[in-house]
Order: C-alpha cells, then sequence, then structure tokens
C-alpha cells in the first residue's frame, strides 16, 4: 500500500466528540464507555476485533441505535439523534458494507431518496445536474449512468451510489463500515481515490475495517476498541506498526491464537470430493478433495458461492450438475437429514436463524443433530447422556444449564460452541462451519479453533467457510479459493498471505479490463500474456489469456507452482527490461511490475512468446503501464 497519510495537528478540534457511550443488549453489552473524536478534514480508522464494538458505535452515532449513557458532542453541541434522519439533518450519515439502497430505482433516484419525499414537484433536470457535479467533484463522473437501476451495478458503484447520497445531504461526517469487504484490489484504489477527495474538501470519514494494510494505506489517526471499550484514542496511524494495533485490538500477539501449526492434507483417499459442481445461480462449478483429519478452507469475498457450495453438500440446495462423492461413492442428499445420517454436520452462517430454536433448552438445542440422525421410537437421550457431560466439561459449562429453558440467555461465543457441540455429539464423518467465529470474542475464537483442531485431530474432515482471510492462513492446511461461484485454485496456507489470497479472490468480473489487456496481448503476438504474483521462488497465476501451445509458460490461472516447475523460470527468476530468452532457446518472456496509482502493488504482467524475434518490450511496457490501473 502506499505510505500513511501525514501528520495532522497534534490535537485538532474534534468535529464529533463521543464520551462514556454505553449501550446493552438484552444481556449482552456491546459497549461499556466507548469513546471517539473526529476531526473535520481527517480520515479516522475505527479498529477492533469482531464483536469489539465498533458497528455498534457507529450506529449510535449515526442515530440507528439510541445508547443508553454517555454523550455526544456534534459542533461544540450536544447531539441526541434517535433516528437516522435525525442524524443526516444534522450533517451525519452512514454507508453501511449491505448498501441501503431502493435495487428498482435508478442512480438519479437513489442519489436524491430524500427528495422524494417532500412535497412538491421534482425538477429532475436539476437533480441531474447536482447529482453530476457531486460525481464530478469525486472524479467519477463517468463511472456512474444516472439513468442505470441500481440492481444491474457492482457493488464498488453501489457503494458510489452511497456516498453520493450522503453528499446529496450536505453530510459533513461520514461513516464507512468495512467499505471494503466486496471490492476486488481496483476498486479498493478507487475507493481510497473517492476518500481521499473528500477528505480534501473538509469532509470528516470514519473508516471501520480490520485490514490493516488497508488502515496503514488511508487513515490519519486511529481509535481501537476492545470488548465495547476504547482502549486507544486518536492516535497517529504513523506512529503505529501492525503489531501494535493487533496487540491494541486483542490483548495479545495474534500467533499466539494460531500457535498450532494447520495440518498438511492426508495421503489418504478423500472422504469427500466436488467434481464440477453446479446449483444455480451461484455454484458454477466448483471441484476440491477433502481428506479426513484435513482443515480445508474455503475462501472468497461475498457472492463467490462459498456459503452455497456448503449448503448443496448438505442437501439444502439441489445440484443441477456434477456430483459429490463421499468415501468414494456418489452423494445426492435430497434434505439435511439424508446428509446427517450419512454423517455430515453443518454450522451456518446465521446461528439465530438456522441454527436455535428459542423455545427448546439448551439439552434439546444440544441434541437437535441426534434426533435426525436416529432411527426408530422415542428420543434415546439417555443414550447420549455420558457423552454430554464430557463435551459439558470441555465446554467450561455446568451441567445443570442444560435445563435453561433459552438459548438466548448465552452468550454468542457459548451459543456457537453448543452448536458447534451439537455435531460433535454424532462424531462426524465430515464438518462444514461457515463463518464459526462470526461475532465472538477473541477468548471464544480460540477455543473454537482448539476444538476444531482436536476434532481434525480425531479423523474428521473439516470445511470452514471464513471472511477473515487471516483466520483461514492461521487454521487450514489448504485453501480452496473461490470466485464468480468457482475454484479457481486449491493452494497450501503456508504459501499465501492476506495479500496474496484477496488477488486470487477477487471477482473474475472486475477483472474484465485486465482480461481484455491480456487477451489483445496474446492475439496480437500469437504468445501468452498472464497477471502473477512473484514471491519467494513461487508464481501465483491471477489470470491468463492464449498461449495453449508453443508459448504456454506452464502454468494456468489460479496455479502456484515454483519456478523451476514452469517453463520460463529464468524470466520469473530475473525479470528484466526487456524479453528474458530461457537456456534451452524455446521461450522468450517480458515482465512488467504493475502498482495501483496510489502504490498499491499489484504484481507483474507477463508476455510469453515462441522463439523467433520478439515485440518491442518497451512499446509494450508502456502499453501495459498506461493501460493497466484504467484496466482493473
Amino acid at each position: 500500500m502506499a505510505d500513511p497519510a501525514p501528520h495532522l495537528p497534534a490535537a485538532p478540534e474534534p468535529l464529533l466528540r463521543a464520551q462514556g457511550i454505553e449501550k446493552t443488549f438484552d444481556r449482552t453489552r456491546a459497549l461499556a464507555g466507548a469513546a471517539l473524536d473526529v476531526a473535520a478534514g481527517e480520515v479516522h480508522g475505527l479498529l477492533g476485533a469482531n464483536g469489539a464494538g465498533k458497528s455498534t458505535l457507529s450506529r449510535v452515532i449515526s442515530g440507528h441505535l439510541r445508547r443508553d449513557r454517555g454523550t455526544l458532542t456534534w459542533r461544540g453541541r450536544p447531539l441526541d439523534a434517535g433516528r437516522p434522519r435525525e442524524a443526516i439533518a444534522a450533517g451525519i450519515v452512514m454507508v453501511m458494507q449491505e448498501t441501503s439502497l431502493a435495487p428498482d430505482l435508478s442512480v438519479l433516484e437513489n442519489i436524491f431518496l430524500p427528495e422524494l419525499a417532500r412535497p412538491g414537484r421534482l425538477r429532475l433536470g436539476t437533480l441531474r445536474g447536482r447529482a453530476q457535479a457531486i460525481l464530478e467533484s469525486l472524479g467519477q463522473a463517468d463511472a456512474l449512468p444516472l439513468s442505470a437501476e441500481v440492481r444491474l451495478l457492482s457493488a464498488a458503484q453501489r457503494q458510489l451510489v452511497e456516498i453520493a447520497k450522503a453528499l446529496a445531504v450536505d453530510a459533513a461526517l461520514i461513516i464507512f463500515d468495512e467499505p471494503t469487504a466486496s471490492l476486488s484490489p481496483g476498486e479498493v484504489e478507487r475507493l481510497f481515490d473517492v476518500i481521499a477527495r473528500l477528505r480534501g474538501a473538509g469532509h470528516a470519514l470514519v473508516f471501520v475495517s480490520h485490514r490493516l494494510e488497508e488502515v496503514f494505506a488511508i487513515t490519519d489517526r486511529v481509535t481501537v476498541m476492545r470488548e465495547g471499550r476504547t482502549v486507544a484514542a486518536a492516535v497517529p496511524t504513523a506512529t503505529l506498526t501492525q503489531a501494535d494495533i493487533v496487540r491494541l485490538m486483542v490483548g495479545q500477539d495474534l500467533g499466539r491464537i494460531f500457535a498450532a501449526r494447520p495440518a498438511p492434507a492426508s495421503s489418504g483417499a478423500p472422504v469427500l470430493e466436488l467434481h464440477h459442481l453446479r446449483a444455480a445461480p451461484l455454484v458454477r462449478d466448483v471441484s476440491f478433495a477433502l481428506h479426513g483429519g484435513e482443515i480445508l478452507g474455503l475462501g472468497g469475498l461475498v457472492g463467490a458461492g462459498r456459503s452455497e457450495t456448503l449448503e448443496a453438500i448438505f442437501g439444502l440446495r439441489p445440484p443441477d450438475g456434477g456430483e459429490i462423492r463421499l468415501d468414494g461413492r456418489p452423494f445426492a442428499p435430497r434434505r439435511p437429514a439424508a446428509a446427517i445420517r450419512a454423517g455430515i454436520g453443518f454450522v451456518p452462517e446465521d446461528r439465530r436463524r438456522q441454527s436455535i430454536v428459542p423455545d427448546f433448552s439448551v439439552r434439546e438445542n444440544l441434541l437437535l443433530g441426534h434426533l435426525s440422525a436416529r432411527r426408530g421410537a422415542g428420543l434415546g437421550y439417555r443414550s447420549q447422556a455420558a457423552r454430554i457431560s464430557q463435551l459439558l466439561r470441555h465446554l467450561d459449562l455446568p451441567e445443570e444449564r442444560l435445563l435453561d429453558a433459552n438459548m438466548l440467555n448465552f452468550s454468542g461465543g457459548m451459543q456457537q460452541k453448543i452448536i458447534i457441540a451439537r455435531w460433535l455429539l454424532l462424531d462426524p464423518r465430515v464438518l462444514l462451519l461457515d463463518e464459526p467465529t462470526k461475532g465472538v470474542d477473541i477468548g471464544t475464537r480460540s477455543a473454537i479453533y482448539a476444538m476444531l483442531r482436536e476434532v481434525a485431530d480425531r479423523g474428521t474432515a473439516v470445511l470452514v467457510v471464513s471472511s477473515d482471510f487471516e483466520e483461514l492462513l492461521g487454521l487450514c492446511g489448504r485453501i480452496v479459493v473461490m470466485s464468480d461461484g468457482m475454484s479457481i485454485a486449491t493452494t497450501a496456507s503456508a504459501v499465501l498471505d492476506e495479500a496474496k489470497l484477496t488477488l486470487l479472490a477477487a471477482p473474475r468480473s472486475s477483472m474484465a479490463g485486465t482480461t481484455a489487456l491480456l487477451r489483445e496481448l496474446a492475439q496480437e503476438t500469437g504468445g501468452t500474456a498472464f497477471w502473477a504474483l512473484r514471491d519467494e521462488g513461487r508464481v501465483f497465476c491471477l489470470q491468463r489469456a492464449g498461449g495453449e501451445g508453443a508459448a504456454d509458460p506452464g502454468f494456468g490461472p489460479g496455479a502456484t507452482p515454483r519456478f523451476e516447475e514452469t517453463r520460463i523460470a529464468a524470466a520469473l527468476a530475473s525479470p528484466a527490461a526487456g524479453f528474458v530468452a530461457e537456456p534451452d532457446g524455446v521461450l522468450r518472456t517480458l515482465l512488467v511490475r504493475v502498482a495501483g496509482h496510489r502504490g498499491h502493488e499489484l504484481g507483474w504482467i507477463g508476455l510469453t512468446v515462441a522463439a523467433g524475434d520478439p515485440p518491442p518490450a518497451g512499446a509494450i511496457a508502456a502499453r501495459i503501464h498506461d493501460r493497466f490501473v484504467r484496466s482493473i
């Protein structure tokens, strides 16, 4: 990423000041003395682990929630916005990760939604001129067709509509809640350009994120929260390291949570196999093999089809093509009960909607999987008594609490541990988990990781979906990378980091411009054009065009071979300003380093051609530099 933003004055006058904010939901204390000072003309990072209270504090400030205690001061005066409309009227807007736009209305109509509720006649010509001026101020005049229906826009375009909507009501403070979660690297670059323009125009911006490399690239100061409290307030970003922020967020070195190295995949026959699985509309072509004793990750961005793949395996989503094999035999469950009886357990993402029956006791919730697997009359609870006692000791849960009448009386972390224990009762062959640590505290995360490793050590095949790439890399031995409903790579986690995984997982639809550039180069030269990363003797291929014949470099999209395993090892090992010939004289390769215009490293564009006179390297390099930033 680019160098951190320049220092602000030591103590800028706050536009917004939040002090001692408290908020409780039922028995859960979400905020317990949170504080935040934000100045005009700054990007202020609001950081913390999952469940730290970042989003709750943001929603209190923006009027979506009413605080229980504490004070809010806006432009030096008390602020008591009980509804979003009141916060908007004051000049405070929140842009959420899941945008709140009207999908059937046009871009123009969404930008001026508040205007539609006012009496009188709309002057569409005037509104169109205002919208165009807003987009021009953001440097995005050509990025949004004002007449397009919002449902047809990409995630990045919808986010831009939200920002334009905020500026249309003269927002002085804009809160971005995980704005980059669904964006490709190129779209992140564009968003950062927009944020930089807003900062330059004097707006105050709060940037809520867990991606630390982005925090260092765009923020001026950061506030860190832990367990509902502010543990570091308005610290200049340039004075911190990533290790500093991690310690503030979790209270310990994060490496201790992932202390045990992920076990490698077994060399035996796979327990579960998917061959070109399809389940419309989001699962288009997924293939991988999962072995007993392995923890395998499914990595990708929102909408990649990861959750839907788990649902197809568990019998919740009927496949319409491809094959699932369990222990080497075809497997096609028509409903979840069939999957459970075959030895498959499933922990879905939304535990309240998909896993918990609030009117059942803890014991009844714990034994739901047992009931589905059981055949014959009676409940058979007594047969599980000894195993339940053992699991309760493992969970640090007193046995008398089994009769507690409502699972919702427990913390989210304890609920999740009980749901996982539901499947451990059955000693499953395969355990599927969708976002297993979502919304739980750091201590519970560590306990869940230990449970999953113990399960894998007993021979269970574990498949994990997580949007937290750090979690996938620390927990899983291998990762299947998914993009646009397809599995595009299966790679050992040891050779990946968060940046590489993010680039591999970027939607192929968002790579359309880059793919077009590669295709043009391949067609014009008769060679192979590719976009790749190079790191520690290994190449990570993100995209490729052409070259199925003589100019094949020896790898395709999603492949991660070592240099010596390719046909262009010399070029990969020592890239030069011109074409590098391989020792056998068969292939020549040009590698051009590329980066976003904010300095974000994005790898290399390569062109491999067969023996003969290569095209002019300088002209091709200039063309790549000119086109690449606009293509991503």
